[in-house]
């Protein structure tokens, strides 16, 4: 990571994949990560870390799994924050948009553990270099 400042919207129109987040800082051991979001996520929990999203563009909805097995879905519009406590059940979805989050370095996308397929769409990464 260089000493210049990132242009979030130049850094997002230089690439298209899909829940596939770029870093474009670290910060103590966190990487602050943006991603395109269109479609389903697949159902995660990561037991050790919260996980914030900021909604830069577009509209991201997060559906949460209480302990008792019900559900409930946040729905974010851009300038929208939220924060998935660490161990909730959770999975993102959006009919386009973009996202930027922080999360520990090397945390996976599809966190500690998932449920069922991971989508075509989904790339299951720690991140990847801007650029």
């Amino acid at each position: 990571m260089g000493t210049a400042p990132i242009n979030l919207t130049a850094a997002l129109a230089s690439f298209d994949a899909i829940y596939s987040p770029r870093i474009v800082a670290r910060m103590n051991d966190y990487d602050v990560r943006i991603a395109h979001a269109q479609g389903e996520h697949v159902w995660h929990v990561h037991q050790d870390t919260d996980e914030f999203f900021l909604v830069l563009e577009g509209r991201f909805d997060i559906a949460l799994r209480n302990d008792d097995g019900t559900e409930h879905t946040v729905a974010l519009s851009q300038g929208d924050t939220f924060v998935v406590p660490k161990g909730t059940t959770h999975k993102p979805s959006s009919p386009g948009g973009s996202i930027l989050m922080f999360e520990p370095s090397g945390t996976l996308t599809t966190g500690d553990d998932f449920t069922g397929e991971i989508p075509e769409n989904v790339d299951r990464t720690v991140g990847h270099e801007l650029g």
